[in-house]
Parts: C-alpha cells; structure tokens; sequence
C-alpha cells in the first residue's frame, strides 16, 4: 500500500496500521504542550562543533540516538532544525499508534511500519522520506532493545539513501530513570542538557557493515555518557 500523494512518511505497512483518532487523539495536545514547555526550561549546552554537525543543513541526514534519549530530541530539533521536517519509525501495532500519536504532539511526524515483521518495508518507506529532502530519527536499540545494542537497520537504511548520519548524545546534569528496559531519562525541569552531535559522511558509512556499525555503536556510547547515581535516579529509589 502507497502513501497519499505529497506524504512520504505516510505509508502503510502490509498488516494492519493501528491509529489513534477522535477525542483519544485530542488528550495528547496537552501532553505534547507540557513537555514543549519542560524542554523550554533545560539549558542545553553544546560545543560549537556540536551545533554545526545537528544544524548541518546540505541534504537530508539521518540522525541516530538512543532509545532512552528520546525525550530531548523534540527540543533539539526545535532549537536546531525548526526548519526541516523530521520522521521517525514507529510500531504499527496498538503501542505505537499512542507513540505516533505522542510525536505529533511534540512536532515528530511518523512512518508507521515493524522493524521486526516488515524491516525490507519500513528500510524502503524511511529511505523515500531521505530521498524527498526530508530528515529521519533512528533509535538503533529500539523499539525492545537491549538497551545501548545497535542494530544494523539505521545504517542500511542511510546507506540505501547516501546520506550522512548525525549521531546524538546528551549527558543529564540531573534525571530521573524510568524502570523501562531502556532506562529512559527524563531530564528535571531547568536542569542542564549537554549536547554532544557527531557528523559521519556517508562515504564512511561504506565498507564491512559489521565493522562500520561497531564503530557507530561505539561513537553513540562516547556521546552518552550515563554519568553517576548522583545524577541519574531510578523513580521511586531516591528521585526527588
């Protein structure tokens, strides 16, 4: 099944597409204000070479994170690429429609497909969102982990396109830690973000797939530092 015409990241998958409509989908305009306004109030520094590699503005990029970061991505990219549009891959199941729903809330928009039932599709339905100029967001461990395990799927699917991929850190001066398999982090309100961003062309994304997604992977946990007990809390151990 094809995307409506003039929406790349629309597409179906070839079971069923569970969507969230009607008065569910109006709970989350609230939701989706709250955290716009909690990520309002984070300090989020970055080096300058920080900046310039999520600002980087020459063609579509791929930008890869990790599961448990995903709440600061709907303010970076606020901050730094307000302009592009960004698509992220998300369940076509039951759980994701909520996801998809919650992402277009926060500004994300979503191409609904499985990594696991249906990866050819969901590699082919981002591949066309990069082709149409658009950016897409990749959590490599996602959607089951482990957790900081990176997959293969993110690289195929920019070397497919020939874009560069942006990989994106940030260390919490201060977070809670949800019991999820991920340890999601949610940073305090007004606590201090560092963002740490790195450029890989896509001429380097080629060679060993093995050993091109090693070397991701071991980039990715440089930019994340996990930090101490003191700075990262499990809820309901000790989180303020």
């Amino acid at each position: 099944m094809t995307a409506p015409t003039g929406d790349p990241g629309a597409t179906t998958s070839a079971f069923h597409t569970h969507e969230v409509s009607g008065w569910r989908r109006l709970l989350f305009w609230p939701l989706g204000l709250a955290i716009k306004l909690w990520g309002l109030t984070w300090r989020i520094e970055a080096t300058p070479a920080s900046v310039a590699a999520i600002s980087k503005d020459d063609g579509p990029i791929a930008i890869v994170l990790w599961h448990n970061r995903l709440l600061i991505t709907a303010e970076v990219f606020r901050r730094y690429r307000n302009h592009r549009p960004i698509y992220g891959l998300v369940s076509a199941s039951k759980d994701g429609a909520w996801l998809a729903a919650f992402f277009r809330a926060v500004g994300i928009r979503s191409v609904r497909g499985s990594s696991s039932r249906g990866g050819r599709e969901a590699a082919m339905a981002l591949s066309a969102v990069l082709k149409a100029g658009h950016d897409i967001g990749i959590t490599p461990d996602g959607p089951r982990g482990p957790r900081y395990d990176f997959k293969p799927g993110g690289l195929i699917v920019a070397r497919r396109a020939g874009v560069p991929v942006v990989l994106l850190g940030g260390e919490f001066e201060s977070a809670w830690r949800l019991r999820s398999w991920d340890g999601f982090c949610v940073p305090r309100p007004f606590s201090r973000v560092r963002m740490r961003c790195e450029v890989v062309e896509a001429a380097e994304l080629a060679g060993d797939r093995d050993q091109v997604v090693e070397r991701l992977s071991v980039a990715l946990r440089r930019l994340n530092p996990d930090g101490t007990a003191d700075s990262l809390s499990r809820t309901g151990e000790g989180a303020a």
